[in-house]
């Protein structure tokens, strides 16, 4: 086989217009709803440039995952090199690390490209149920990224994996947070939507929040909806894509919680498939951003 040229990239002119780069390394979602592709969507609606490094492949729908197919860590760290030094990153979203090895490419890819605003959710279980990465792989997320994240959004099913207690309510929010902030994240913004109740309340730690206990309680009426799959993707996305366009973290969680909770409004009652449908991501796009 013969070998094949490849053209260095064109470098950026001086004092160059770019565009807000956000880079998911993460799963890919064949039905469209969550990982990957909800990461480009919103990245997209919000007016930024995205890029992507997958992990893994999944075989899924509305219903459920059938089938997970992880990328060769060699690969992942080819993919985050490849954009990286072409085309250079703002902030980052991960999603699904499927095993130790490919948390640990990550983390090196990070620390060696000193990539900037990095927003880590800790997938582990879809919203049909199914757990999405094995067990060992939690010790490496906590010992190798939570240190290199400036946030980390895990939802109750995840922080409670993490902390290996069961958070039962709203009262338990702000001690749950702290103890993820224990376990060596910076910041946390601990999601509460799996509780009931007619209001959804998320904690944000780490972040500034109230003189104190530096904790901001984030609420908001809940939306009846069947379609809330990939509504952690996103909001992660979210968050990432308001930090590559200059927001300061705490501004940039309430920004991306608006967009999200206009999303889950926008398709609330829209029929996409026979189980948990996707958000309306695009129910608001604003043009791209160009950073001067």
């Amino acid at each position: 086989m013969n070998d094949i040229d490849h053209p260095s990239p064109a470098a950026a002119p001086p004092g160059g217009r770019r565009y807000a780069r956000v880079l998911s390394i993460a799963g890919s979602d064949s039905g469209g709803g969550a990982g990957i592709q909800a990461d480009l969507k919103t990245f997209s609606a919000l007016g930024c440039y995205g890029m992507t490094a997958i992990t893994a492949i999944t075989a899924q729908n509305t219903l459920g995952v059938r089938g997970i197919h992880g990328i060769p860590p060699e690969m992942l760290r080819a993919q985050i090199d490849a954009v990286v030094e072409d085309i250079g990153v703002d902030a980052v979203k991960i999603g699904m690390l499927h095993s130790p090895e490919v948390v640990r490419v990550v983390a090196d890819a990070i620390r060696t490209h000193g990539l900037p605003h990095v927003v880590l959710d800790p997938v582990m279980v879809a919203t049909s149920g199914d757990r999405l990465i094995a067990a060992e792989t939690v010790g490496a997320l906590v010992s190798e990224l939570f240190p290199l994240a400036e946030l980390v959004t895990p939802n109750l099913d995840e922080a409670g994996w993490l902390l290996e207690r069961r958070i039962g309510g709203v009262d338990d929010l702000d001690a749950a947070a702290s103890d993820l902030l224990a376990l060596g994240a910076r910041a946390v913004l601990l999601k509460g939507g799996h509780l009931p109740g007619d209001w959804v309340v998320d904690v944000l730690a780490g972040a500034g929040g109230s003189p104190d206990t530096g904790h901001e309680r984030l609420q908001s009426a809940r939306i009846v909806t069947h379609n809330g799959h990939g509504t952690g993707c996103t909001l992660s996305s979210a968050i990432a894509a308001h930090l590559a366009l200059g927001l300061p973290l705490a501004a940039a969680v309430r920004a991306a919680r608006a967009y999200i909770l206009a999303a889950i409004a926008a398709g609330a009652d829209v029929r996409t498939g026979q189980g948990h449908g996707p958000l309306n991501h695009g129910h608001a796009p604003v043009p791209q951003r160009v950073l001067g």
